[in-house]
């Protein structure tokens, strides 16, 4: 048996039918890729139905996170979350566009990546421009889970006491500190 190294949180999403029929059907089929490749899925949240970010850009989604244990690098596992994606016929044309699977790596363990101060700068970058930046590497934690209730409200469903290595919140502290309104958007299915 190959040794767990980290445990990683990946935030899965979808708003587009595939292969494997609607997102909901997607997810699943995801997931069971996801243990097929190797990682062995820990935790899953319940599937949520969430309004598209940004607002009116497609379909709503499907939402859910799972925690694996993994004995991968970090850019090895955005790797294979990547292949996977192209498996589910997933196309990157567009920033924050539909899609039939996005599989988002949020955190590895406590590691923050590249380094703190590359982290702060997607951290603090102004909402225009991450609608036209993506960052060339990985960086974790996801700068902008603590934004998002489609991740922090699947993600308190499995892990309200995962500590973010930044910031220091729980992950039921940053979702209190949403907006009731963003909160109320995500419900289960």
């Amino acid at each position: 048996m190959t040794e767990i190294r980290s445990k990683a949180l990946i935030a899965l999403g979808g708003n587009l039918p595939s292969a494997k029929g609607a997102p909901k059907y997607t997810l699943i089929a995801a997931i069971a890729e996801i243990s097929r490749r190797g990682l062995y899925v820990q935790l899953l949240s319940r599937f949520f139905h969430t309004p598209c970010f940004p607002a009116g850009a497609g379909p709503d989604y499907v939402n859910a996170v799972i925690q694996v244990g993994s004995d991968l690098l970090p850019d090895e596992l955005l790797a294979i979350l990547h292949e996977i994606e192209v498996d589910f016929a997933r196309v990157r044309d567009q920033r924050w566009g539909m899609r039939t699977l996005d599989l988002d790596l949020i955190a590895v363990g406590k590691q923050i990546l590249p380094d703190d101060g590359i982290y702060r700068q997607w951290l603090e970058l102004a909402m225009a421009d991450q609608l036209r930046q993506a960052p060339d590497q990985l960086i974790l934690p996801h700068p902008r889970l603590q934004d998002r209730g489609f991740v922090l409200v699947p993600l308190c469903d499995i892990a309200p006491d995962w500590i973010h290595p930044v910031s220091g919140l729980s992950a039921a502290e940053m979702l209190a500190a949403l907006s009731e309104a963003a909160v109320a958007e995500v419900r289960p299915l």
